[in-house]
């Protein structure tokens, strides 16, 4: 199955969300007409095992989900996100001033909050059941040729594919091996994150508190927890860490405030360093770059995620519409085609992002006045934030099946 005279239509390289997703959503379509390996060196997170990272994940993510039969394993698990209030202040205030409220309409949520390792989980569960191939490995040679590339895998074995696809996070061991650079830049922020248990109910209120140090996110779990996402210069964020559990609640409580009255630490508490990269090309010679592999951004709204799986929604409709004409998904006009469908969301997206943390990340009175300002006008005009969320939901008229949950 997996020596040298196997030819896939499709090898994956990274077995995280959006390498699963892409092989359950071309697997899904076209059942036993396509071959597909996933080669990852990492197993399925354990069942049980002490979760961390949280993810939210917008309308049309979640419409993916639901197409290709994940969504059902991932929900009872999710929590709904009902409101979304965006404050500005200090770290020392007790009440902080809302100058901009979401709340979910009749038709949906705003979004879903859930721990990575979940919806990884029901992915990976998801690919056993449609008998998608998975190779315990990493690749360590790539080598693109006119009908197919070779790949050579870290344990010996060699594989051959119509196409292959880069979905190995953000130091993408395949997008270097094909020589695809990457631009960006590290911020001097740190993510502390941890699961907070809280006295009250949260309500599936989300909360994003602009602090000078950075954003400080409350991002809402099942029951009486929520997730936190706390910037912090990297400096600060390491001393952070090295505090007491009694100290550190103490230094949360400050930025937490006292809304959901007593709060503790429910989790261990972790730090990740936060940067934006892009890479240069998202295809190379039979080679598409998805998720991480093609872009990294500033996690300050949430949308790593999502752009991941709106990747995969552009990239799934693409190789299964070639596929069913008996074209090649690796050829060059079908890579072109989701490079460009992609490139323009990505840079806009990623870069808005950028602009909008360097904006908020500081503490000048002036720049801090037309902010708010500014925020306050967007929460009276009604039509701007129905715009606002439905374009971070992903699922318009212009956005693939997918994405609107519809069957390739």
């Amino acid at each position: 199955m997996s020596d040298s005279g196997a030819i896939f239509d499709l090898v994956i390289a990274g077995a995280g969300a959006s390498g699963l997703a892409l092989a359950a959503a071309v697997k899904q379509a076209m059942r036993n007409g396509v071959s597909i390996a996933l080669v990852d060196p990492a197993p399925p997170p354990a069942a049980g095992a002490a979760r961390l990272r949280t993810v939210a994940i917008a309308d049309g993510p979640r419409r993916l989900l639901e197409r290709v039969g994940a969504w059902q394993a991932i929900e009872p698990n999710a929590q709904a996100i009902l409101k979304m209030a965006i404050m500005d202040g200090q770290e020392r205030d007790a009440v902080r001033p809302t100058h901009l409220n979401f709340e979910a309409k009749s038709s949906g949520p705003l979004a879903h909050m859930a721990f990575n390792d979940d919806v990884v989980g029901a992915l990976a569960a998801l690919c056993d059941r449609l008998e998608v191939q998975r190779l315990k490995a990493s690749v360590v040679h790539w080598s693109p040729g006119k009908r197919v590339a070779a790949l050579g895998l870290s344990d010996g074995r060699s594989l051959r594919a119509r196409l292959g696809v880069a979905a190995d996070g953000a130091r993408s061991k395949l997008g270097a091996l094909a020589g695809i650079a990457t631009v960006g830049w590290d911020y001097d922020q740190t993510g502390i994150v941890a699961t907070i248990a809280h006295e009250r109910d949260h309500e599936g209120r989300a909360e994003q508190h602009f602090l000078p140090a950075g954003p400080f996110a409350i991002l809402p779990l099942p029951g009486r927890r929520s997730s936190i996402v706390w910037n912090e210069r990297r400096a600060d964020a390491r001393a952070l860490l090295k505090l007491d559990p009694e100290d550190l609640t103490r230094e949360l409580e400050f930025r937490f405030t006292p809304k959901l009255g007593e709060i503790r630490l429910a989790s261990r508490a972790e730090a990740f360093p936060f940067r934006f990269q892009v890479a240069r090309r998202f295809v190379g010679e039979r080679l598409a770059l998805i998720g991480d592999a093609a872009h990294v951004v500033h996690p300050l709204a949430g949308q790593g995620l999502n752009l991941g799986l709106r990747d995969v929604a552009a990239l799934a409709e693409t190789i299964v519409g070639e596929m069913r004409l008996g074209l090649d998904p690796g050829a060059a006009p079908p890579l072109g085609t989701y490079e460009r469908r992609r490139r323009f969301d990505v840079a806009a997206g990623g870069l808005g992002l950028d602009s909008l943390n360097r904006l908020f990340s500081n503490d000048f009175a002036a720049l801090r006045f037309l902010r708010d300002l500014g925020l306050r006008v967007v929460d009276r005009a009604p039509a701007l934030k129905d715009m606002l969320i439905a374009e971070a939901g992903g699922a318009g008229n212009g956005a693939p099946k997918l994405l609107r949950g519809l069957a390739l």
